[in-house]
């Protein structure tokens, strides 16, 4: 079955009250359906900023995009989780990822622990949290029950496997680590993450809704152009290969409409988060698409 699209916008920019209220409703107006906030430092502090989005806001639900785990004492992120889904009367869904950004570990004087070791922090939080906020006796209980909606982020074996047990939304990161940066991963790379995470999930009776970032959204006649700037930082793909990767919509209103109809038939995209720079480009994008 295919699910309609629902769409989120990464508040990845810092705000005073006034101006991060205005953008929230802005958010609210072009009809995003959650307001996500990240964890990385040097941008606001998650919690506090979805409470304020949620007193500026009625209709949109209210996301982490992601919480890194390694920042977080399990005990002490149930109560802020649930805390903060009473305080957006049952509003929040909380995102979890390893992390990634060694340097922010080292500032916070934090350990920034191996890959697989980042990923078992991962999931003991994950399993933590599914016993302390299912507790009835928890306090302060989540208004939500058993908890929020869980979306866990990543694109490797054994997040997606953790993800395939325990996660509402699966959100692919979309990219690979090359020499201590990002790389944007081909459509048929893609292809290969999510037939993997099906695998995983083969047995699940609830399929989990899954996400990707839009990391580039262009208004623009000239699809190729908007893009062009790209390459020299992926020299592994030609300007075709990279006009077919998720992670970036250009075209007229129209084109990335059909676009994101087309990524959704192919890999279930059905939820789309796009980073706030972008917010008022994808909004009639979003119009287009409501509802289908």
């Amino acid at each position: 079955m295919t699910r309609p699209f629902r769409f989120g916008v990464n508040m990845v920019t810092p705000a005073s009250g006034t101006d991060w209220s205005k953008r929230c409703k802005r958010a609210e107006e072009l009809g995003y359906d959650v307001i996500l906030v990240p964890d990385h430092l040097g941008m606001v502090a998650p919690f506090p900023a979805l409470v304020a989005a949620a007193e500026a806001t009625e209709r949109p639900r209210l996301g982490t995009f992601v919480l890194n785990t390694g920042f977080w004492n399990p005990a002490l992120l149930a109560r802020e989780i649930a805390t903060t889904d009473a305080l957006t009367e049952g509003r929040l869904e909380i995102g979890l990822g390893a992390g990634y950004v060694q340097e922010e570990h080292e500032r916070a004087g934090l350990p920034f622990l191996p890959p697989g070791e980042r990923v078992g922090r991962l999931a003991r939080t994950v399993e933590a949290l599914e016993g302390l906020l299912g507790d009835e006796s928890h306090v302060p209980p989540s208004t939500q029950r058993p908890r929020p909606p869980l979306l866990i982020g990543g694109n490797g074996d054994r997040v997606l496997r953790l993800a395939a047990r325990h996660a509402d939304i699966v959100a692919f990161t979309g990219a690979k680590a090359r020499a201590g940066a990002m790389i944007a991963l081909s459509a048929e790379e893609l292809d290969e993450r999510v037939a993997a995470y099906r695998g995983f999930a083969a047995g699940r009776e609830t399929p989990a809704e899954l996400n990707v970032l839009l990391q580039l959204v262009a208004v623009t006649t000239d699809r190729a152009a908007a893009v062009r700037p790209l390459l020299p930082y992926l020299p592994d793909m030609t300007e075709e290969e990279l006009l077919k990767v998720p992670l970036l919509a250009a075209g007229t209103v129209r084109e990335m409409a059909e676009q994101l109809r087309e990524q959704r038939e192919r890999y279930g995209f059905s939820y789309l988060t796009v980073l706030d720079p972008y917010m008022e480009a994808l909004g009639p994008v979003i119009e287009e698409l409501r509802g289908t």
